[in-house]
């Protein structure tokens, strides 16, 4: 784990374990508790070419967001195993598509949906791991806390606590819990000249009371990963405490509440990154990530944390 304190610009590399010697006393910490589902479904077209959907979110009455790898139009037909069969609604210029999903003729919720795809899907991993998933992915790409189905991506910054770390987490600090189902957005590059540009994805999110109230509190606040920094900045600028979240942390727009965060090391050009300079600054945030690739830190999702204090 890299460390990099602001206030001295000092970077110290450590072990993970290592954290509760780092994070200051009477410190609370929020956690994404969002479940990944086995959001990539493979079949065939009525054509019999195949076809890869890879859930996005729910729409409203029984709609889908996806994204299908497959020429499809408007109308199509799709085959999976199970008597899974969805039909294409509309395409839109972003990739997505929507869709309904039928099985034995019945038109599925959300609710039913997942358990389908848990008989079906595979675990999606991201774009830049070139493998298939297996049967470890289904353990390894999941926190230990994992509660609300719904997301196609890990939030990764949590995959590192171990069970007796993560009870050592409980017992030294106050801990709460919100939801943020992360959906395939998160993969999008900025592809804007100006950052302030660029359309923000939209992901669902829920701030139970306790954690509300950690938030409204003047106690320092760490936030493991991304997803649950923008769901807390989210609601100190709406005060809603759920909706949907678009907001983009980025330098020309810093938190204003999180003290401190957990994360791992991102994509070049990704809305992830921006958020890191949005703590550090644009400078900073390159004489980290130089540093980080010197010292031959693993990035991505499987990859090492870097704690900003």
């Amino acid at each position: 784990m890299l460390v990099y304190e602001r206030k001295s610009g000092h970077i110290t590399h450590v072990r993970f374990g290592e954290l509760f010697a780092f994070l200051p006393e009477n410190t609370s910490v929020l956690l994404n508790d969002t479940k990944v589902i086995k959001a990539r479904i493979f079949g065939v077209k009525s054509s019999g070419g195949r076809v890869e959907i890879l859930f996005n979110s729910p729409l409203k009455d029984n709609t889908f967001k996806v994204y299908i790898k497959g020429r499809v139009a408007v109308g199509a037909q799709l085959f999976f195993d199970e008597n899974l069969r969805s039909k294409v609604l509309a395409l839109h210029e972003d990739g997505t598509r929507d869709v309904k999903f039928f099985q034995n003729e019945k038109e599925l919720d959300v609710h039913t949906l997942f358990k389908v795809l848990d008989k079906i899907g595979h675990v999606p991993l991201p774009p830049y791991i070139k493998r298939a998933d297996t049967k470890n992915d289904e353990k390894d790409y999941q926190t230990l806390f994992a509660k609300h189905e719904g997301s196609v991506a890990a939030p990764t910054a949590s995959l590192h606590f171990s069970e007796k770390m993560f009870k050592e987490l409980e017992k030294r600090f106050e801990t709460e819990f919100l939801t943020l189902p992360v959906g395939a957005g998160t993969f999008k590059g900025v592809e804007s000249e100006i950052i302030n540009e660029h359309i923000m994805h939209s992901e669902y999110f829920s701030i139970p009371s306790k954690a509300k109230h950690i938030i409204l509190s003047d106690k320092k606040l760490l936030c493991a990963g991304t997803t649950t920094a923008r769901s807390v900045e989210y609601f100190v600028r709406t005060k809603e405490q759920q909706g949907f979240c678009n907001l983009f942390l980025n330098p020309l727009n810093p938190p204003k509440r999180v003290d401190y965060l957990l994360t791992n090391f991102h994509l070049p050009r990704s809305t992830l990154i921006m958020l890191v300079a949005g703590f550090i600054g644009l400078e900073q945030t390159l004489h980290v990530y130089k540093t980080a690739v010197n010292e031959r830190y693993r990035f991505f999702s499987y990859g090492d944390a870097m704690l900003i204090l």
